[in-house]
């Protein structure tokens, strides 16, 4: 059975696993490609991701 789910999530990790990521920005697409390709172009998905994973270290 083929299907299509679109997820829209702020959290990259609930996206981590798919299989095709559109990133948009200011309401065009920015980027498309897989998590490890997006990674490899070092733009808004991979700074994002970096940020969040930045910021789950962070304590008070």
């Amino acid at each position: 059975m083929n299907k299509t789910v679109m997820i829209i999530a702020h959290r990259m990790r609930t996206v981590a696993d798919a299989d095709k990521i559109v990133v948009l920005k200011e309401g065009k697409v920015a980027e498309t490609g897989t998590p490890s390709e997006l990674m490899e172009k070092s733009g808004i998905y991979a700074a994002m991701v970096k940020t969040q994973l930045t910021a789950a270290n962070w304590s008070l």
